[in-house]
This record gives C-alpha cells, structure tokens and sequence, in this order.
C-alpha cells in the first residue's frame, strides 16, 4: 500500500509527533494564561481596565486558541499516519482514546466562542470548564506519550 520509508526517515517520524505536542502544551498554557488576563480585563475596575486593555489579551487568546485547535488536530492525525505508515495499523489504546476526545472536547470550546462574544455567561463557564478538562488530559498525554517514546527507544531493531 505505502511505499516503504527508509528506516533512518521512518523511525525519526516517531518524533515529530511528541515534540510537537510538547511545543502544542506550552501553546496552550499560553492560550489559558491569556485567558485568565481577559477575564481579569473583564472584571477590572475602570482605572484597572484601562491599563490591561493594551495587553489586548482577548484577542490574543482568541488566536492563539484557534492555533491550539488546529495544531491539536493536525497533531491527532499526524500521530495516527506515522503509526500507521511505521506498524501497518493504529494501536487503539488510552492515549490514541484519549486524544480523539480531546479533540472534540477542544471543538467543543471553540464552538461556544459565537455565545460569549454575545456576553453569555454560561457558554463561558462550559468553555472555561472544557478547556481545563482539556489541559489535565493534555498533562497526562505528555506522560503517557514518553512512555511511548521510552518504549519507541528501547525496542529491539526489527
């Protein structure tokens, strides 16, 4: 079906997905932090107000947000293609489980953004509540995925 990958190229792909992802983490603690300044923009006082507006942090996390959503999925399915091209098939385990309702966890987020440029206040508490699901199974990727890179390293050459 594929054409075979020389060996050196094929095994560095089991690469290029773990260190993105890690980029991805600090991306998103970034989008979160840029949140949490908005919401503190919010909710300022006047005088406060005037000075964190120049931070332009809701606009910021808005961007940055979308650039998580995308790398995130592109992340999911470049992770999916490299194990499939190395292996001949996926293997459906926690972390494949886990990643697939990350994604539609963040799908979700990005959904509600129409409500709460409209002001509502619950779409709010969902997104914020969805996007800290969200970072905790992040977290726990970035361990279950050493472990795969761990096993990935000390593998016997086939």
């Amino acid at each position: 079906m594929f054409a075979a990958l020389p060996s050196s190229l094929a095994f560095g792909l089991n690469f290029v997905h773990p260190l993105l992802m890690w980029v991805l983490l600090g991306l998103a603690g970034y989008a979160m932090f840029l949140g949490i300044k908005a919401k503190k923009t919010r909710t300022a006082t006047a005088e406060d107000r005037k000075e964190l507006i120049k931070g332009q942090f809701a606009k910021r996390h808005y961007l940055f947000g979308s650039l998580v959503l995308a790398v995130l999925v592109l992340g999911l399915v470049g992770g999916m293609a490299v194990t499939y091209i190395n292996n001949g098939k996926l293997f459906v385990g926690p972390h494949l489980l886990v990643a697939l309702a990350m994604v539609c966890l963040i799908a979700m987020a990005a959904a509600l953004s129409p409500l709460m440029q409209a002001g509502n206040l619950i779409a709010r508490k969902v997104h914020v509540g969805l996007n800290m699901t969200l970072m905790t199974l992040f977290l726990w990727q970035a361990v279950s995925g050493m472990q795969i890179v761990n096993k990935i390293l000390t593998a016997p050459a086939a």
